[in-house]
């Protein structure tokens, strides 16, 4: 038997940004969500960590390798071992997992910047846009919450 809060239509819509805001709350509907204000810069850090430390091995494969990025030998040196294909699959599975979920949250919360965000991921380096998402979302989650009061 179900009731009434566990039926998907009682579950508040985003149809706009105060219903987008309606979503932060938490289990309570009366008490809303705490937004940790350092949290966004902490993922800014980890997004510049992550758009420079990948690229400073990038530019080593580069240096050891020919003077453009050959991507045909990149993948294949990523698979070179069973340890490299490990960290190979498992950071395609999860990106792609977490690039689904994203979408799918920018769009709940009317996110903007989400195509540049994902042309980060391919371009730059999945560890920089994965953060950079994160900065943007809880920036806009900020947002929401000052919407509220």
């Amino acid at each position: 038997m179900t009731t009434g809060s566990d039926h998907p239509a009682s579950e508040p819509k985003a149809s706009s940004p105060t219903a987008s805001a309606s979503l932060l709350s938490g289990p309570d509907a009366t008490q809303p969500a705490t937004r940790q204000p350092w949290l966004r810069w902490i993922y800014l850090a980890l997004a510049i960590a992550g758009g420079v430390l990948p690229w400073l091995a990038n530019l080593d494969f580069i240096r050891s390798h020919g003077a453009a990025f050959d991507l045909g030998l990149f993948v294949q040196l990523a698979n070179a071992n069973p340890a490299a294909q490990s960290l190979s699959r498992d950071l395609a599975i999860g990106a792609t997992a977490v690039s689904i979920w994203m979408v799918s949250e920018a769009r709940r919360l009317r996110l903007k910047g989400l195509g540049w965000v994902l042309l980060s991921c391919l371009t730059i380096a999945f560890a920089f846009g994965c953060p950079l998402f994160l900065y943007l979302r809880e920036r806009r989650l900020q947002e929401l919450a000052a919407q509220r009061h």
